[in-house]
């Protein structure tokens, strides 16, 4: 099975690519900017490994909502 160019997805399989990519940006920036303002002692775990782990991982937009919802004190 060959692989499919961009050139070659419909226009509503390239909305959705670009509409989930856009997502997943938003919801790092997000984490990330609550991350960085957030005081250690709010955070689950250690800063210095959630910052990469939301970065780097590709989770299309799990790991930055796991972040938000488990990994900071109230």
């Amino acid at each position: 099975m060959a692989r499919k160019r961009w050139a070659d997805l419909s226009p509503r399989s390239r909305l959705l690519i670009i509409a989930a990519a856009a997502i997943d940006g938003a919801l790092k920036a997000v984490a990330l900017v609550d991350l960085a303002r957030r005081p250690d002692a709010e955070v689950r775990g250690r800063k210095a490994l959630w910052a990469p782990a939301i970065t780097l991982v590709n989770s299309v937009g799990v790991l930055p909502i796991v972040y938000l919802v488990f990994g900071r004190r109230r």
